[in-house]
C-alpha cells in the first residue's frame, strides 16, 4: 500500500496544514480523492494553490484559520512574517 503524504517540517501556520506540518488537499487523501493516475505535477499544483488561496471549508489549524476567516490583513501580515 502507498501513502502519500504532503508535509510541511517545521509545519507552516496555515489553516489547510494541520499542526503537525501535514497538508490538508483532498487528492491526498486515500479515502477521498486519490487516485493513481494523479501526478507529482498536480500533487504540487495542488499544493501551491492551497497555500495561496486557503480552503476555510476544511480547516486543519485552529488558530490560523480563526485569524484567516476574522481578520485576512493580519493573517497575510503573520503569514509573511514568518516565511
Amino acid at each position: 500500500m502507498l501513502t502519500v503524504l504532503g508535509k510541511f517540517t517545521p509545519p507552516l501556520f496555515h489553516p489547510n496544514v494541520f499542526p503537525s506540518g501535514t497538508v490538508c488537499l483532498s487528492i491526498l487523501d486515500e479515502e477521498k480523492s486519490w487516485k493513481p493516475a494523479i501526478t507529482i505535477k498536480q500533487i504540487l499544483l495542488g499544493i501551491q494553490d492551497l497555500l495561496n488561496d486557503p480552503n476555510p471549508g476544511d480547516p486543519a489549524q485552529a488558530d490560523a484559520f480563526h485569524l484567516f476567516k476574522q481578520d485576512r490583513a493580519a493573517y497575510e501580515y503573520v503569514y509573511i512574517l514568518r516565511y
